[in-house]
């Protein structure tokens, strides 16, 4: 399902990165769409680690929302907090976040 898991250092390291950042996507009464996948995907090329927030009317919670976001777009979730969740996904290519604890 998820490319390679994460470590709790590795989450306990990007949780607090992400503590600073801003929810840059909402999921609705739409729910997890194709479109927004692929838009999430396209975020996590650019940033590698995304702040979501799932509203009451979505039918979603949201460790639901981020279990099918991470599957559809091959992501780890780092957290989920209350509505909100951290999802994260490396770049190999051209890599953002610095310093992430290397897996032993």
């Amino acid at each position: 399902m998820v490319n390679d898991m994460l470590t709790s250092k590795q989450r306990a390291y990007l949780r607090g990165i992400a503590s600073t950042y801003e929810t840059i996507f909402q999921i609705g009464k739409g729910g997890v769409t194709e479109t927004m996948c692929r838009d999430i995907g396209e975020a996590l090329r650019k940033r590698e680690l995304i702040k979501l927030r799932v509203l009451e009317n979505s039918g979603y919670t949201a460790r639901e929302a981020a279990d099918a976001i991470a599957a559809a777009t091959g992501s780890d979730v780092v957290q989920v907090i209350g509505s909100k969740f951290v999802l994260f996904k490396r770049n190999e290519k051209d890599p953002v976040i610095e310093n992430i604890p290397k897996v032993k």
